[in-house]
């Protein structure tokens, strides 16, 4: 018999398990240790009084992770990883654990509920408009292997202890998705290398890798300096600051003709889409 109860009582490492296992045979590879798992839900904001499991026999064969914090000036739940084992999907574990967050956040008087979720998956897209949410923006993901990097490199970039992004946020041409916003960076900052560009004393671009995995969560140039090879240079600069292999930009939303391009240009290539959708808590 399946039992449902939020996580607060729940270890870690037993949501990592199930986590590891639910996401298997996920479209897109997963590779997540615990400690990358453990500092994703510090950067994403979890909070296990609002994220829930299900149980058989003290197994947890599901879970709806939960994130908590404003969003566009709104208190918002975010869903940081909806999974469940392979032996216990289609018998609609996923639709009743959302009822249940959604009841808790009524009592909490939460009314956003946020998400990512693949474009590919389209039972997974289906089932959340029927609970509804909608789709409010495109997103696409980028990756490319660190060593076929061959960057411009026109500007000196340095590295720096900090960067005050909120100062920096008109540097940028949309809002970044949840797990790249300026709350999740400073979530885990001691896990990402900064990096800038001046000119005449003023800061002209910037970007954040992660020191070890290779996530830039951020990357963005002033708009009378682009075209010159700032974010080239930055570019050059974060990827000497990670040990990763690989480099990723995650949730670029489209169309944005100008990143695209840029992107493609160094030999980031596209490997993924994804839906951000929302659900308004009446």
């Amino acid at each position: 018999m399946i039992c449902y109860k939020m996580l607060e009582d729940t270890k870690i490492e037993t949501i990592h398990i199930a986590f590891v296992e639910a996401f298997s045979d996920y479209q897109v590879k997963i590779e997540l240790p615990f400690w990358k798992f453990h500092q994703m839900l510090k950067r994403r904001g979890f909070h296990p009084e609002l994220s829930i499991g299900a149980f058989e026999n003290n197994r947890l064969v599901a879970f709806v992770l939960n994130g908590y914090r404003e969003w566009n000036g709104k208190k918002t739940v975010y869903d940081l990883g909806t999974g469940v084992v392979s032996d216990y999907r289609r018998r609609g574990i996923t639709s009743e654990m959302l009822l249940l967050v959604k009841e808790k956040m009524r009592e909490r008087g939460i009314g956003q509920y946020l998400l990512e979720v693949l474009q590919t998956n389209e039972s997974a897209v289906s089932l959340y408009q029927k609970q509804g949410f909608q789709i409010q923006r495109s997103f696409q993901c980028y990756h490319m292997e660190k060593s076929k990097l061959s960057p411009e490199i026109t500007y000196e970039a340095q590295g720096v202890e900090s960067i005050n992004l909120d100062e920096l946020k008109e540097f940028l041409d949309f809002n970044p998705s949840w797990q790249n916003s300026i709350a999740s960076v400073i979530a885990v900052p001691e896990d990402f290398y900064y990096a800038i560009v001046r000119h005449n004393n003023l800061i002209i671009g910037y970007g954040i890798v992660d020191k070890r995995t290779g996530d830039i969560p951020q990357i963005a140039v002033h708009k009378e300096h682009r075209g010159k090879g700032v974010a080239s240079s930055i570019l050059s600069e974060l990827a000497k600051n990670t040990e990763a292999l690989k480099l990723s930009i995650l949730n670029i939303e489209i169309p944005l003709n100008s990143m695209e391009g840029f992107l493609d240009k160094v030999g980031f290539v596209a490997y993924v889409g994804q839906y951000e959708m929302l659900l308004h808590v009446e």
